[in-house]
């Protein structure tokens, strides 16, 4: 994690000198904090690092980050330790940022008092943020997160189901069952739609599991193959926010068309040397001009192979572009 130390007084220093045995940080001393102003050192650390550590008090640290909170998805970690070394404190992006656990290692080693608010740790109960950042899952809606971190705080029924049995049922939980009533619910999986009961909260946590493999001609059109490839996904019940990969050939790692359907979806590429495809090209029904083109009779479907995932739509084509798709293979519990 990278992680910026502001302290503001000489007893803020020293502690900075303990927290060095335990941390990696960058520090910003009292002399820099007088020279440029608490305002301009918490911006560049806002924008620069996912934790930052104010070795101050509450309201020093509170009216420094004021102008800069933007959202818990994206704001660093915020803790506070006291000058007197008594308490560290999470004071913004408990979960997702990781202040909670952050505080919790840095109180171990000060021997001082971690204080965390989050209702969900001091209930016992995991937060569904917490299981997405655990697992490495998507969250697809933020405001739905509250309301069923929400009901879980105020005691409600909330159920629980991994499409793929990887996850067992967090504390504060129950395994979904069929018919019975809930009064929220949390699904991990990969589709766009499932059973949902309109009248609750129903949070999707999205597992990256789905390989897209694709080919195209030169200089094709980026809205033609980000419209072909939604589609495609709507069609067959699959959320956006499961792409793990986006592969393709060497060739085209710089066509347009797919450089930008990977920046605009936060989808990764992947590339694969020609000589990577031509090990397994002959197990799929190709073009002879493909083959002259670029050396391999076919890509989507060889790409989708070689990123480790079971094709489960073959080839599709579409006005000069080709399109597969795969699932990565997850262990599923006994």
């Amino acid at each position: 994690m990278d992680i910026a130390v502001i302290a503001v007084t000489n007893e803020g220093e020293k502690i900075s000198q303990l927290l060095k045995t335990i941390l990696d940080f960058d520090f910003y001393s009292k002399d820099e904090v007088k020279q440029f102003g608490i305002k301009s050192v918490t911006e560049k650390c806002f924008n620069k690092y996912k934790a930052i550590i104010f070795i101050s008090s509450t309201g020093i640290a509170v009216r420094a980050i004021s102008s800069f909170v933007k959202s818990k998805t994206t704001d660093p970690a915020i803790i506070v330790i006291d000058n007197s070394m008594k308490f560290v404190i999470s004071l913004l992006s408990g979960h997702i940022g990781g202040a909670n656990e952050l505080t919790m290692q840095i109180s171990k080693e000060l021997n001082a008092m971690p204080i965390i608010t989050t209702a969900t740790d001091n209930l016992g109960i995991v937060a569904p943020d917490m299981i997405a950042k655990e697992n490495d899952l998507v969250i697809e809606n933020m405001k739905t997160c509250k309301d069923v971190a929400a009901v879980l705080v105020n005691g409600g029924k909330v159920a629980f189901k991994d499409e793929k049995n990887i996850i067992q049922v967090p504390k504060g939980y129950v395994a979904y069952k069929k018919n019975e009533s809930y009064e929220a619910m949390v699904i991990v999986g990969n589709k766009e739609s499932y059973f949902e009961d309109n009248n609750i909260p129903v949070l999707k946590l999205m597992r990256r599991d789905i390989i897209l493999g694709v080919g195209c001609k030169k200089n094709y059109d980026s809205l033609k193959m980000k419209n072909f490839i939604l589609k495609v996904l709507k069609e067959n019940n699959i959320n956006k926010l499961s792409i793990a990969q986006i592969c393709t050939v060497e060739i085209k790692k710089n066509e347009e068309a797919i450089v930008n359907l990977s920046r605009e979806l936060n989808w990764p590429m992947k590339i694969y040397t020609i000589e990577e495809i031509r090990t397994i090209h002959h197990k799929y029904k190709g073009s002879d001009f493909v083959e002259k083109t670029i050396g391999v009779r076919a890509v989507s479907e060889p790409v989708v192979e070689l990123s480790g995932a079971k094709l489960f739509i073959e080839k599709l084509t579409h006005e000069g572009m080709t399109l597969s798709i795969g699932e990565v293979s997850i262990r599923e519990e006994k």
